[in-house]
């Protein structure tokens, strides 16, 4: 009996040091709970989902795999399932405060930079895959293209071309819209508290941003006084660690509170950082226009890379949920040829009909 209510304490000790440790938070949130509220999946509906008027964008089935839905991450929360201990996935680790700071601006830059190749990386794999969409021919490719099932990034044997180009896009796009929330880019500082690194400087910018220009060979040079927050699964204000006497992810991000998914309006921030003045809304704002221009781009390089009509029936089959029916090639549309045909013969007849009709001797 002894034992057993032995056992049973050391159980309920473990439960509560469980639910007493840090919750690890390394970007927008990808899951409903533990103070999640899914920002990824609604920061991507309402960059590029069909319901707000956007040109080439995403039908309901495919923007539910690239956004995520109910309990699926979705391609542009991949990166929480296997790369939450990787910093450039998620653009942390770029801290830097001038001053007596424990690192120098070199090393800020350096993280800055694996960020961004990070996130070309997977720009390029994404357009690497996308050459499977198309047979020879230029036509869709019906295995390559379809959703059904749905896709699973988390799957190794998953190969549709579809879903792994996605997939990659994905990644993008989360490694984007975690560096608005990261890194002070777009929001300003507590002005009734100094500067320190419990208080980073903000710059209070626009989206898109040049440094995540995924296109170019070289990485733009940083604005005096940017940073993003170190990162340790301990994260905390002040730092402890690693990130001990640096400007941390819990004193800077912005990642918690509601977004609409429809027109991204963002309200009720859930960090110290997102509720100064409207942090969280601009950090939010960024995010959507950066994807917007992320896949703008993607866009781009895919009709620059694969030619103009190739590129744009694979764009047709990224955002289409059917893309065999909607999305053809320089292929005959035989249905419609036969379609057009019957008219035209059954013309033919009428005016036959009305000539011998016409010809007929009046009695």
């Amino acid at each position: 009996m002894r034992r057993r209510r032995c056992a049973v304490l050391l159980s309920l000790l473990l439960l509560a040091w469980i639910a007493s440790a840090p919750t690890p938070a390394v970007a927008f949130g990808t899951i409903d709970g533990g103070g999640q509220h899914r920002e990824h999946e609604r920061i991507t509906r309402a960059a590029l989902a069909c319901t707000n008027g956007e040109s080439a964008c995403f039908e309901p089935a495919t923007m539910n795999y690239l956004a995520g839905h109910d309990r699926e991450f979705g391609a542009v929360g991949a990166p929480d399932s296997d790369e939450m201990a990787d910093p450039a996935a998620h653009c942390d680790d770029a801290d830097y405060l001038a001053g007596s700071y424990p690192r120098t601006r070199e090393a800020a830059g350096a993280s800055l930079t694996d960020c961004v190749e990070q996130l070309r990386g997977q720009f390029r794999t994404g357009l690497d895959s996308a050459k499977d969409l198309l047979d020879d021919q230029g036509e869709v490719m019906p295995d390559e293209v379809t959703v059904s099932p749905e896709c699973n990034p988390r799957e190794r044997e998953e190969s549709r071309a579809k879903c792994t180009t996605m997939e990659a896009f994905g990644r993008v796009l989360h490694g984007a819209q975690d560096f608005y929330s990261h890194s002070n880019w777009a929001d300003q500082a507590d002005p009734d508290r100094p500067i320190g690194d419990d208080n980073p400087p903000g710059l209070h910018r626009p989206g898109p941003s040049p440094l995540l220009d995924l296109r170019g060979a070289t990485v733009a040079g940083s604005p005096a006084n940017f940073t993003t927050g170190c990162y340790v699964l301990q994260d905390q204000v002040p730092g402890v660690g690693a990130c001990e006497l640096r400007i941390t992810h819990a004193a800077l991000n912005k990642d918690r509170g509601l977004i609409d998914p429809v027109d991204g309006r963002a309200t009720e921030p859930g960090t110290p950082r997102g509720q100064v003045r409207d942090n969280f809304a601009d950090a939010v704002a960024g995010a959507i226009i950066e994807s917007r221009r992320q896949w703008q781009d993607f866009g781009t390089e895919l009709t620059a890379r694969y030619g103009a009509d190739r590129g744009t029936r694979m764009i047709c089959a990224l955002t289409h949920d059917d893309p065999v029916q909607d999305c053809h090639g320089r292929h005959p549309n035989w249905a419609a040829i036969i379609a057009l045909a019957a008219a035209g013969a059954a013309l033919v007849v009428v005016v036959v009909l009305i000539r011998r009709f016409r010809r007929r001797p009046r009695g």
